[in-house]
């Protein structure tokens, strides 16, 4: 038989309801990969800088800082993810030029290619890092694990 602690007051039963939400959204699918964590615990960060630190940008940790599952399978593994980097670059041209067209009214030439060029360049450290997580959860063949430190 179970026993179940009795819980009277109200602010403890929302302390342990906020951190069972906590737990649930750091360990979410969506929000591991917006935060670039490693698939397999879901915890661990997938890149040792952030975002705009363009020296080391496409860095990838070797191993998980967590749970010290293998980021990197194979030599060369995260070269398929400059499709998906290719596939972000792509949509963002076309809805780019979708909105120029639709807001200025068939703007000329000029104004296409600097639009496309700076969102381009201000979005490249996001399309990088994003591409190679996707690729990764994809591809990597580390499937979640919520029980990874007991073995």
């Amino acid at each position: 038989m179970v026993k179940v602690a009795k819980i009277t007051s109200k602010s403890a039963i929302f302390s342990i309801f906020e951190q069972r939400l906590k737990e649930m959204k750091n360990k979410s699918l969506g929000a591991a990969m917006l935060k670039g964590c490693c698939p397999r615990c879901r915890e661990g960060k997938l890149f040792p800088t952030s975002m705009l630190s363009y020296r080391k940008l496409s860095d990838v940790h070797s191993n998980c800082p967590v749970c010290n599952a293998t980021l990197v399978p194979e030599p060369d593994f995260f070269y398929g993810a400059m499709y998906i980097s290719y596939a972000f670059s792509v949509a963002l041209v076309v809805n780019v030029l979708i909105i120029l067209n639709y807001l200025f009214d068939d703007p000329d030439v000029w104004v296409y290619v600097a639009t496309v060029l700076m969102a381009n360049l201000l979005l490249l450290p996001a399309f990088l890092r994003y591409s190679k997580v996707l690729y990764l959860y994809g591809l990597g063949k580390l499937s979640y694990n919520p029980n990874w430190d007991q073995k």
